[in-house]
């Protein structure tokens, strides 16, 4: 393995949470129903093609972008749309697929597909539902199909809290994921960007047609957002790509197939799961069959679809995301320590601060819950963001910059280099105890309204 760059940062920190995830898979989960939720789009405003009641068939187009047509979001099974439920002002907020017993797909010409131009793949992809797959930089959108990118990136190495494992998880798709690489070479001028684990690259090292670089350091070294600043940053007007790790082997599996790929292989994680394990299972499927196999030890739990620092709030009885590859459960932070700011008052409160003895005595991992141990404060000048935030940003003034939309100050200070996840551990760390991931999602959602 040819490496074109080591990135390594001291700046930041790793959560020591119990729970991790073992290298066991899963593969009996099935689902009754699956759901789509536009909200998993971020910048999409979906435009329905088909009404409740209608059959489809894996594949088949259920909404499309209204802004850009051509971007079509497909069903990732063949059933029944079930019901389409909606919310304020009549904003879609989910469509349920009621599965059938006997699941086909539609089918599609790949045949000589590495002959094709670039044009002509990208219709492939925009046709057979697989282009919201494909991610742009700035703002984490889904991709602008007439933008030739800058270059693409595929990261492996994921430091955020209980994270997967990629080398686990495609260790028996790696000539799927090698298709799918090649595939993505054709969409760019140069080869593919994949980011590997310098301790230990896994299988990774062997994919031919990509420019490998290591990644080592604490969360949020693992960021994308990180490894595009250092190797390919962004100027004004260009664009760059980035794909999920298992949606470049399912994109490797359709232009094998012809067949739209929804494979989905989530770790089940969290101090609240008894058997915290690795599932497969299809893009959308439903929780609770696979909450209830790994164990849930008690009733009053979160469940996160993702970390516990970026994950959007969920439910037993609530449905996959479009992109996971992670759920996390622990407890509910409803119960209150007296005189919990004292030292040595619990040791078992995982706290970045030097103030707290905490990591001194519990090496083995710590039992977390939702409790933010605090309340809104004022936002003050302390350092602490910038000990933690590996990126050449001032991270501060940028939520500051956001807070009182000063477009030109954000985009001085590095909006278009920032998606919301960079700011996860901001939260955490904080004693402002500020949603810093909201103010720049509403901060780059101001970007695409007034600039585009």
């Amino acid at each position: 393995m040819e490496v074109i760059k080591g990135i390594q940062t001291r700046r930041g920190a790793n959560l020591n949470i119990k729970g991790s995830a073992e290298k066991i898979l899963n593969k009996t989960i099935s689902s009754k129903n699956y759901a789509l939720r536009p909200d998993d789009f971020f910048g999409t405003i979906p435009k329905l093609i088909l009404k409740e009641g209608a059959t489809v068939v894996a594949g088949t187009p259920i909404f499309f972008s209204k802004k850009n047509p051509e971007i079509k979001f497909v069903s990732p099974v063949a059933g029944t749309i079930k019901s389409i439920e909606r919310g304020p002002k009549r904003k879609i907020e989910r469509i349920l697929i009621e599965a059938s017993k006997n699941q086909e797909s539609v089918p599609h010409d790949v045949k000589d597909w590495e002959k094709r131009d670039r044009d002509a793949l990208k219709s492939l992809l925009l046709e057979s539902g697989n282009w919201p797959f494909i991610h742009q930089r700035p703002y984490g959108t889904i991709a602008n199909p007439s933008d030739t990118p800058k270059a693409i990136f595929i990261n492996t190495a994921k430091t955020d809290p209980l994270h997967e494992d990629f080398d686990f998880i495609l260790k028996q798709e790696q000539k799927e994921f090698q298709l799918g690489i090649d595939l993505l070479n054709k969409l760019v001028d140069q080869e593919v960007f994949l980011g590997v684990e310098k301790s230990f690259p896994g299988d990774f090292e062997k994919i031919k047609g990509v420019q490998h670089y290591t990644v080592k350091g604490p969360h949020p070294a693992g960021n994308l957002s990180l490894h595009i600043q250092k190797l390919c940053p962004l100027n004004m007007g260009e664009r760059v790509w980035t794909v999920n790790a298992e949606d470049v082997a399912n994109l490797g599996r359709f232009i094998s197939t012809g067949e739209f790929s929804s494979q989905r292989t989530i770790a089940v994680t969290g101090n609240a799961v008894e058997k915290p394990r690795y599932f497969q299972t299809i893009i959308g499927a439903e929780l609770a069959p696979i909450l209830n196999e790994a164990g849930i030890k008690n009733e009053d739990v979160r469940v996160i679809n993702g970390d516990v620092l970026t994950g959007s709030t969920a439910h037993i009885n609530d449905y996959l995301g479009y992109y996971n590859n992670l759920v996390t459960v622990i407890p509910e932070g409803n119960k209150y320590r007296m005189f919990g700011w004292l030292p040595f008052k619990d040791n078992n409160i995982l706290s970045l601060s030097n103030t707290s003895f905490s990591r001194l005595f519990n090496k083995k991992g710590f039992d977390v819950d939702t409790n933010l141990n605090g309340e809104e404060r004022a936002l003050v000048v302390t350092g602490e963001m910038e000990k933690i935030f590996p990126m050449e940003i001032y991270p501060m003034q940028l939520l500051k910059a956001c807070m009182i939309e000063d477009i030109e100050k954000m985009e001085a200070l590095g909006i278009y280099e920032v998606v919301p996840e960079d700011f996860g551990l901001v939260d955490y760390a904080n004693t402002s105890k500020l949603e810093a991931q909201e103010i720049i999602r509403q901060g780059i959602e101001l970007m695409i309204n007034e600039v585009g």
